[in-house]
Formats: C-alpha cells, sequence, structure tokens
C-alpha cells in the first residue's frame, strides 16, 4: 500500500496535520486525514466529532450523520454531537428529526426556555 501526505506519521502528527487543514477551512482535505486515524482509534471522540464537523462544512451531509450517530450512540449527553446531528438534518430539510437532538442539546447545555 502507497502511503500519502494524508496517512503519514504518528496520530498525534496526523491529528495535528488535520486541524491545520480544518483551520485552514481545507474541509476535504481534514476530512481525508481524520477518516483514517478514526479508522485507526475509533474509540476516541475527538477525532470523530472534528470528522463529522469536517464533513458538515464540506457538505458531506450523509457522512457527518453517520459520524455524529455513532458518538451520539456511544455518549448520549455529548452536547455539541447532538447539536451538530440537530443541524446536520435541518440542513437536510429533516427538520422533525433534527427538533428532537436540538431540543436534548438545549437541555444538555442548561438553555431551558424562560416561562
Amino acid at each position: 500500500m502507497q502511503s500519502t501526505y494524508y496517512d503519514q506519521g504518528t496520530p498525534a502528527e496526523r491529528w495535528e496535520r488535520a486541524r491545520l487543514f480544518f483551520d485552514a477551512r481545507d474541509y476535504a482535505g481534514a476530512a481525508r486525514v481524520l477518516a483514517g486515524l478514526v479508522q485507526e482509534v475509533p474509540e476516541q471522540t475527538g477525532p470523530r466529532l472534528l470528522l463529522a464537523r469536517a464533513y458538515y462544512h464540506s457538505a458531506q451531509l450523509r457522512r457527518a450523520e453517520a459520524e455524529l450517530r455513532l458518538i451520539v450512540e456511544r455518549d448520549p449527553v455529548e452536547h455539541y454531537a447532538r447539536l451538530m446531528l440537530g443541524r446536520t438534518l435541518q440542513r437536510q430539510a429533516r427538520h422533525e428529526e433534527a427538533e428532537r437532538h436540538l431540543r436534548i442539546a438545549s437541555a444538555l447545555a442548561g438553555d431551558f426556555p424562560e416561562e
């Protein structure tokens, strides 16, 4: 197997490279690095969440949704993953399904409507 720039280096080096791509708004490049990293360390939430964000920002919404659902399944109180899942569903015009996740995210963040 031929190694590419995207999968060279230690996991820490690839994490840093992915962050640089993400910060430079090269979301597709970040996703290329992160996809391999997530396969290598599937139990870590950080790389998977950043991968979902990279997919979201590069309009790969089905992929973003899949990653976010894995995070929420593993950790139902992961506030940011819930919020991102809701927004991802909204961008797919699945508003009713999105509302549930957005309400849970608000509750987890302590944002309760004033009565």
